[in-house]
């Protein structure tokens, strides 16, 4: 316990002492990018239903991920799309995003708004194939036989 105590008294000190003052605003820049991050990504979902483009609103859109530069000056947005032609909802949501980028300064309180780019996330369809890869596993009873007597 008292070691425990001792590695955090340590560890506070050296966040917050002089010598990395740097090292704590690195650390508060990065915590509050990361909270710009969440809720830019909660708006730009909630924005995406109110894109009249029958490219976006007739597919199915997920936004993934959002990485803000740290200027504000530039957002890549990571979206994941489960009907439509790829190809086609990616030309929409690039005319697009100047309202979304519009709508996004309405709702959001920041001193500029990021441009946004928007890039297809794969992880959704590699995660459906690993998952349908791994359900195709059979395991013979011989197997199942030389687990349980081995427990």
């Amino acid at each position: 316990m008292f070691k425990y105590l001792d590695f955090i008294e340590k560890k506070c000190y050296t966040i917050f002492s002089y010598k990395n003052k740097q090292e704590v605003k690195n650390y508060m820049a990065n915590y509050r990018r990361g909270r710009i991050n969440d809720e830019m990504q909660k708006e730009l979902a909630s924005v995406l239903r109110d894109v009249k483009d029958p490219r976006v609103s007739g597919a199915f859109i997920s936004i993934t991920a959002v990485d803000v530069t740290g200027d504000l000056k530039f957002a890549k947005v990571y979206y994941s799309a489960m009907t439509g032609d790829k190809k086609e909802i990616a030309k929409g949501l690039k005319s697009s995003a100047g309202f979304i980028r519009r709508e996004i300064a309405h709702r959001l309180n920041l001193r500029m708004t990021p441009e946004l780019t928007f890039y297809e996330d794969h992880s959704i369809a590699h995660g459906a194939h690993i998952s349908k890869l791994l359900n195709s596993i059979e395991i013979s009873e011989e197997d199942e036989e030389g687990e349980t007597e081995n427990d």
